[in-house]
């Protein structure tokens, strides 16, 4: 089975406390390997240095940061296409204008509506498949327009056109994900760390227990944090939908 598949499921609060137990575990380890080699020939305390895990911490959470911002672009920019297209359509002759407004509302209504809370399973392919339909329609309704003879037949098949390619850039933003391999990375950088402090204070006969509690949860934290932000349906840090709802605010479904 893929990583990414096993992951994926996992709930966060279950996969960070996991990551605590499994570094304060580590850490006991190391302690009672340390205790072990102490006194003997050639074995000296080695300053364990962290800013390898540093390191880590803060590429992936760049990552996770910067896939966050491509997503809240990708709103701002799905916005201004249904904007643009709305406002076109405002200038054809009747039936065509009322009825292609009624179903760009009924499309940004949907788009805002499956945003702001977590999707039921199968719902998203549900909603795909219904603006997949509404995409149809509106083509079919430019096109009559276009065939009449209305004037700003280009702009707004461009228009549409731009609707059209923001959604599957927003579907890709959407689904674009750390890369498992690299979460797992972060997590065996984090044991190891664990460990290798725990020999370390072994070696010296030294215990620093809240120094280590304090290193387990600033890890966890970050860790939660770039989690959080790898999974935009259900995690507490979300892309505002303020752009979209903006733009409801003088389109009511009629």
């Amino acid at each position: 089975m893929d990583l990414d598949q096993i992951v994926a499921p996992l709930d966060i609060h279950i996969i960070i406390l996991a990551l605590g137990i499994a570094m304060l575990a580590a850490w006991r380890i190391g302690r009672c390997m340390g205790r072990r080699l102490r006194g003997k020939d050639g074995v000296k305390p080695s300053k364990f240095d962290d800013a390898s895990i540093s390191l880590l911490l803060a590429f992936s959470f760049g990552m996770s940061i910067a896939k966050h911002d491509q997503r809240r672009v990708a709103v701002v920019a799905d916005a201004n296409a249904i904007g643009e297209f709305y406002t076109g359509a405002s200038m054809l002759k009747e039936p065509s204008r009322t009825k292609l407004q009624a179903v760009i509302r009924q499309y940004a209504h949907l788009r805002f509506d499956l945003s702001r809370r977590r999707p039921r399973p199968g719902e998203l392919e549900e909603a795909l498949a219904r603006f997949g339909r509404m995409h149809d329609q509106m083509t079919a309704i430019v096109e009559q327009a276009v065939s009449e003879g209305t004037p700003i037949g280009v702009p707004l098949t461009n228009a549409l056109n731009s609707v059209t390619s923001n959604q599957t850039s927003r579907l890709a933003a959407y689904r674009d994900r750390l890369p498992s391999s690299i979460v797992f990375l972060l997590y065996t950088c984090a044991i190891v760390a664990a460990l290798l402090i725990g020999r370390e204070q072994g070696i010296e006969g030294s215990t620093d227990v809240a120094g280590m509690v304090c290193f387990i949860l600033l890890v966890s934290i970050a860790v939660y944090v770039t989690l959080d932000l790898n999974r935009p349906e259900s995690g507490l840090i979300r892309v505002s939908q303020e752009p979209i709802e903006r733009l409801l605010s003088p389109m009511p479904i009629q």
